[in-house]
């Protein structure tokens, strides 16, 4: 689920100019300016064989992963783009961390513990993907990389109290491994400093193109998503409050299926959808962290699939309907279906539903979210 329905406009930036738009940026954060100021932005390489990632700290963005085909050619799988320059201007989230909150809040407000807080909106009346400066658009530290066998590397951001609106002080890690044969780990956490509950609900935004990020649209791409349910929205992409059975609409991907058949992309377009933008209840949902299987993805052309387990109640399969003549990596031109989105989550808007489940993080309590993707060929 990515940015509000439209076009987007995109401009480039010479490299020169990402430092004064850091800057300006920088100059969000108040009392974490001056430490922010010091820090480099920078692009790292994780590699193991034929199967390598790019992550910048701008936003904790997975810029590239490369992956062999059935047979043994080479290709990046997630769209995105040639410099950190183009992703500070960006608004496809492409690759990004989203915090502090993902996906929509309604009216962007909510009330915690007596208190009503007001929030950024960047979607309307709404409030999406933790406002106009969320985790993705911020400077993160890197705090440890580690090569070897299973590479790794951990980012680290400190969210002040009243960033965005929200309350409390936050500690974020992510950290992004491989490990064999072709298995990347997106492990994400954070605790709650000072006195104050805030809501937490992390995402990772990778767009992702089995056939290669430059090779169209992925609507002959095969789908499976483990949910029977999934959660209505209104208008506005807000969640109604009800949890919906899949079965008989064309939000049913328990079996695998092409994700821009007739019987499911074709029935939305003819209802006025303009493709699939729609948070599930992942099936066998527990409290304790565990892993569970969540969706898996076959590009039929080149042989790759990819398996996704995670440990968040919901998932958002987005089909990427807002891209419009996005100039990505490569000079590619990414447009409407050009890509998927498999966004584990908890539910959206959660703050603002007591049904759903809770996204609340109190002091001194650690939120966990972990992602674990297999590739195969």
């Amino acid at each position: 689920m990515a940015m509000a329905r439209g076009a987007l406009h995109l401009r480039r930036l010479p490299v020169l100019a990402l430092c004064l738009v850091v800057g300006v940026c920088l100059l969000c954060g108040g009392r974490n300016a001056a430490a922010a100021e010091r820090k480099v932005v920078g692009v790292h390489e994780l590699k193991r064989g034929d199967f390598s990632i790019k992550v910048t700290n701008w936003g904790a963005t997975l810029m590239s992963v490369i992956l062999p085909d059935s047979k043994g050619n080479l290709d990046d799988v997630v769209l995105g783009y040639d410099t950190v320059a183009e992703y500070v201007n960006g608004t496809a989230y492409f690759g990004g961390l989203i915090g502090r909150v993902a996906n929509r809040i309604a009216g962007a407000r909510f009330t915690l513990d007596g208190k009503a807080y007001r929030l950024y909106r960047n979607d309307g009346n709404n409030s999406l993907h933790g406002g106009h400066h969320g985790f993705s658009k911020v400077i993160w530290t890197v705090k440890e990389r580690i090569g070897g066998d299973s590479p790794y590397i951990t980012l680290y951001y400190h969210s002040f109290d009243g960033e965005q609106g929200f309350p409390g002080d936050l500690d974020v890690y992510v950290t992004y491994q491989l490990s064999p044969p072709h298995v990347l780990s997106v492990r994400m956490n954070a605790t709650a400093r000072g006195n104050k509950a805030t809501p937490v609900n992390l995402a990772h935004h990778a767009y992702w193109n089995l056939g290669g990020h430059g090779s169209g649209p992925i609507l002959g791409e095969t789908v499976q998503i483990l949910a029977s349910r999934y959660t209505p929205v209104d208008a506005a992409l807000i969640p109604t409050g009800a949890l919906a059975p899949v079965a008989g609409t064309p939000y049913d991907f328990r079996a695998p299926a092409p994700v821009g058949s007739d019987a499911r992309l074709g029935e939305l377009l003819r209802r006025g959808v303009a493709g699939y933008d729609t948070n599930y209840a992942v099936d066998g949902a527990t409290t304790d962290g565990s892993l569970r299987p969540v969706a898996h993805v076959r590009d039929g052309a080149t042989g790759r699939a990819m398996e996704l387990w995670a440990d968040q109640p919901g998932v958002q399969l987005y089909t990427a309907n807002g891209l419009r003549g996005v100039r990505g990596k490569g000079s590619s031109v990414y447009e409407r279906y050009g890509a998927l989105c498999l966004e584990t989550q908890g539910f959206p808007d959660a703050v603002n539903h007591p049904s759903f489940p809770s996204q609340i993080v109190r002091p001194g309590q650690v939120y966990r979210h972990d992602m674990v993707f297999t590739f195969s060929f």
